[in-house]
């Protein structure tokens, strides 16, 4: 007897059903600040994406000066079997692994084990001599490279690139994602791949959005001599009560795993999602995660509460704002709008994170110092320190609409703030 039998076809779309215990304590939007009529339009709007098949469903977590204040899931886990979408539904996060990855190799910071302006062939000998391209477009000239820096890493500023990111002959030649890389690659082909290319740029030069936070895990394992999924749940995920975060997901948990669309229902083409319900080769920091929603606002939280979560400290108030701060200067070739033309200008980027320079430029709504980042398959979220607000977007949509659906969430979300 199929789900369907127990509840109207509507109801499995638009009723929000409530598994997962609450992240954070609950209040109302009014008693910080924002109304309850405005943020019932977030849900009117993944209705209507539900209702035209945009997506197949989503979860949205939403805190204010601490408070959980919207908690709520909508449309469908697994639309083909018409079973309804639930708070404690595990999503693939893919780049929203990154900032997970950047703490991570903070709390050795903070330390003493790593600096930021340590070489990373000091962790990783097979990077320690790199040459970089003359020319993309014939990677066969090279000229020797400035070493590469842990803050490289952590900035993008590091010469490495994604494959999938460029049509040039040097792109060609590099894995195109994190994905990739770690479900064909073991830790050490992935390495060795890594050291057989010349870099793109000279270090500390550009911002391209790259493999630099898959190379920053496996600084984290040379240098803590652990795997890094042991690494984050020693560190981050056990800490924070983040049950459900990690770089596989176990049988028990599979049915709470939610599902894409096969195909963009715009194009018709291919959806590509990391399925975590199978093994990967290696645990790439760089895009290999799933979490829930309920579990990523508690990160987010320690993050806005600058490194502390009901009395447990991952990181120093001081480390946080040393990595939420713009690490971008002039000289830098900042190639962030490459990635939104229009949503990512005014940014700049931290240790992990965009950083917001301003509060107009993008055309994204947010505030000066607001920082983010964003999943491959359609997760969002963000922190906004001036409004004490935190937003999580879980869903499955690596299509097109993906950037429609932030800025419409974004703009919903501040349309409810009050006072």
């Amino acid at each position: 007897m199929g789900p369907k039998t127990f509840c109207t076809v509507l109801a499995c779309i638009f009723t929000t059903t409530v598994l997962a215990a609450d992240p954070l304590p609950r209040a109302t939007p009014e008693s910080v600040g924002m109304s309850s009529a405005r943020l019932a339009r977030i849900g009117k709007l993944l209705k209507e994406d539900v209702d035209k098949n945009r997506i197949p469903g989503a979860v949205v977590a939403i805190a204010r000066k601490g408070k959980l204040v919207y908690f709520e899931a909508l449309g469908f886990r697994d639309k083909e079997s018409g079973v309804p979408m639930t708070t404690d539904a595990i999503f693939s996060i893919a780049s929203m692994t990154k900032p997970m990855t950047s703490v991570a190799l903070m709390t050795l910071f903070e330390e003493d084990r790593v600096l930021p302006s340590d070489a990373v062939g000091q962790y990783l000998p097979a990077l320690a001599r790199m040459r970089v391209a003359s020319n993309l477009d014939n990677p066969g000239e090279t000229i020797p490279a400035r070493q590469m820096t842990v803050q490289d890493l952590l900035r993008h500023t590091s010469g490495l690139l994604y494959g999938g990111r460029g049509s040039t002959a040097l792109h060609k030649m590099y894995p195109p994602s994190s994905a990739i890389s770690g479900s064909t690659m073991t830790r050490e082909e992935f390495l060795g791949k890594l050291a057989s290319l010349p870099l793109a740029y000279q270090p500390g030069t550009v911002w391209d959005y790259s493999l630099s936070t898959d190379v920053a895990g496996l600084v984290i394992e040379a240098i803590s001599g652990k795997p890094l999924d042991d690494f984050l749940s020693e560190r981050i995920w056990k800490p924070l009560g983040m049950v459900d975060t990690s770089f596989a997901i176990p049988p028990e948990k599979q049915s709470r795993y939610a599902r894409w669309f096969a195909n963009d229902p715009e194009t018709g083409s291919p959806q590509f999602v990391l399925d975590l319900s199978k093994p990967l080769k290696f645990e790439c920091g760089g895009g290999c995660g799933a979490s829930t929603a309920g579990d990523y606002v508690r990160f987010a939280q320690m993050l806005l509460n600058k490194g502390v979560l009901e009395r447990t400290r991952i990181l120093s108030r001081k480390t946080v704002e040393y990595m939420t701060s713009d690490h971008l200067p002039p000289e830098i070739d900042n190639r962030m709008r490459a990635l939104g033309p229009s949503t990512l200008a005014g940014y700049g980027f931290g240790l992990g994170f965009a950083v917001r320079r301003e509060d107009g430029m993008s055309s994204l709504i947010g505030s000066k110092g607001e920082y983010f980042w964003s999943g491959a398959y359609g997760t969002y979220f963000w922190v906004d320190p001036r409004e004490q607000l935190i937003v999580v977007l879980m869903t499955h949509v690596p299509g097109a609409y993906r950037g429609t659906l932030r800025g419409k969430i974004g703009a919903l979300v501040y349309q409810a703030i009050e006072d």
